[in-house]
């Protein structure tokens, strides 16, 4: 299996010690699991690995990749940061009691509402992505009689050799300043110069599904030495350098496992030698881990519907769900594995396509799928589903959204309720 919390016992798929075919029966499909053990078990690689290896240094839960509050609970329990990108990420971590020192308010378009909820909030630190956002905190803190503590996110130049929409560190890039280009350094000079801001340091992110350890460790280098020009032309020294995300998951079986353990330390002396080298101080490093915190933590039960065989073309199973609950095929074309959750071991008869229920040609989990004989009632897993399925959901076709499971040992719990027809009418006038 592709992850050590999926096994199967006598025919049955079983996902966190649990039998999924009993939990999808109890409470309905489409069904959002999550692994609360897993999910835990991941955060504490993060802040053990980092905490061994830096001399200072803090995980921060990239919440874009599920945003709910019963994970912005877990993180903080588990010594977590968070990294926020909206006023409703912010609202969200505040109703789970998190501490908002620990929260990071990233986002390249805040608007002055957000901005100023933030501060009024507590949000502990900015990141900041342009000048005119820069001038709109500094306005916006001057009128609180703040300084803001902020990073600068700056873009390094690199190619991750991931999917084009989720790369974000070239030159070319909508985040960001670039160094290649002088902007990030007259973008650091304008934040020097601003006197509600605080200027602790400097964050990259250079893409999401990252397989290659060397993207890692480049831009360390990439940032280390910007922060020694900028040293060596103003005199100021970074104290926080924050690398971002981006270690990617196995999602099928031809995906490379990551050892992060191993490469948070192999980053760390790449950290410490040029530190050494540059002359600079050691800075708290951050880093921005969110898929790999809850991508292998989550998987999605459905109900097949109908099977239909087009002579010469090929099969379709269609499922209660699809894009509404899990749209990154439709985006990326992204790979998954797919599973008969009551028919483990049994011969495949040929290869499926799993097609999504709305009314839209290319709403389908995914294509060319090994599954045995399947009819109406059958229950599918679709694994690794923990990370931008909930929080990339959506109500097209007013589909009510799936509620999330949380599964902590022998106990299930509702984390986020089933959405109903009657919620979707509710703003409406």
């Amino acid at each position: 299996m592709i992850c050590d919390n999926i096994t199967a016992a006598a025919g049955r798929l079983r996902f966190a010690g649990r039998d999924a075919g009993e939990l999808a029966r109890q409470y309905g499909t489409p069904l959002y699991l999550m692994d609360e053990g897993r999910l835990r078990q991941n955060c504490r690689v993060y802040r053990e690995s980092m905490s061994a290896h830096f001399s200072r240094a803090l995980p921060l839960y990239a919440s874009k990749a599920l945003s709910c509050r019963r994970v912005y609970e877990i993180v903080a329990e588990e010594g977590l940061g968070a990294d926020v990108v909206s006023a409703g990420e912010i609202a969200m971590t505040k109703s789970a009691g998190f501490p908002m020192e620990k929260v990071f308010f990233h986002g390249s378009a805040k608007t002055d509402e957000e901005i100023a909820y933030a501060m009024d909030s507590g949000v502990g630190v900015f990141i900041l992505d342009n000048p005119e956002e820069l001038r709109a905190v500094e306005r916006l803190a001057g009128e609180r009689g703040l300084r803001q503590r902020v990073l600068l996110r700056l873009t390094p130049g690199i190619d991750p050799h991931t999917f084009e929409a989720v790369a974000t560190g070239k030159v070319d890039s909508k985040f960001g300043q670039s160094i290649e280009t002088g902007q990030a350094m007259a973008f650091t000079l304008s934040a020097l110069d601003a006197p509600h801001i605080d200027l602790r340091g400097f964050h990259a992110h250079v893409g999401s599904q990252v397989f290659d350890s060397a993207v890692f460790y480049d831009t360390a280098g990439i940032m280390l030495r910007f922060m020694a020009d900028v040293r060596a032309q103003t005199g100021y020294e970074a104290e926080m350098l924050n690398l971002g995300g981006g270690y990617g998951v196995r999602y099928v079986e031809s995906d490379p496992h990551v050892d992060i353990a191993a490469e948070i330390a192999s980053v760390a002396a790449r950290v410490r030698s040029l530190c050494g080298e540059l002359g600079l101080s050691e800075p708290m490093v951050l880093m921005e881990p969110g898929r790999s915190i809850v991508a292998d933590a989550g998987m999605t039960l459905y109900t097949v519907q109908a099977v239909k065989t087009i002579p010469g073309y090929r099969r379709y199973v269609s499922i209660d769900g699809g894009m509404t609950d899990n749209p990154r095929y439709a985006l990326y074309r992204s790979a998954y594995t797919v599973l008969a959750a009551e028919h483990m071991g049994e011969e495949s008869d040929g290869v499926y396509t799993v097609a999504g229920r709305c009314c839209e040609s290319g709403d389908m989990v995914q294509e060319e799928v090994a599954l045995p004989p399947l009819k109406r009632g059958d229950i599918l897993a679709v694994c690794t589903t923990g990370a931008y399925n909930h929080s990339m959901a959506s109500c097209y076709n007013a589909v009510p959204r799936p509620p999330i499971v949380m599964i902590d040992g022998e106990r299930d719990y509702v984390a986020v309720r089933r959405e109903t027809a009657e919620d979707l009418l509710r703003r409406e006038m």
